[in-house]
């Protein structure tokens, strides 16, 4: 089984996000303008085999747009 390229806390955030947009039927393009960037840059912080990941900035204008605190994407513990 290949490892990870990202962080077990990179991989959840990416998770959180993930299923964030899905339960609010949004497509990758929408959480692109949000953050403002490109559909494509989302596509690969989606996918396992890329190294792209939100960064706090991100975090930051996701948590306003669907009305959340930034620490709502991180886990309630450290993970390892």
């Amino acid at each position: 089984m290949k490892e990870s390229l990202l962080t077990p806390i990179e991989q959840y955030i990416v998770d959180f996000v993930t299923k964030l947009r899905m339960d609010n039927g949004l497509n990758q393009a929408d959480i692109g303008f949000v953050i403002g960037v490109g559909q494509s840059f989302v596509a690969n912080i989606e996918n396992p085999n890329k190294r792209a990941k939100y960064n706090v900035n991100h975090i930051n204008k996701l948590a306003d747009h669907f009305g959340l605190s930034p620490k709502d994407f991180m886990p309630e513990k450290a993970l390892r």
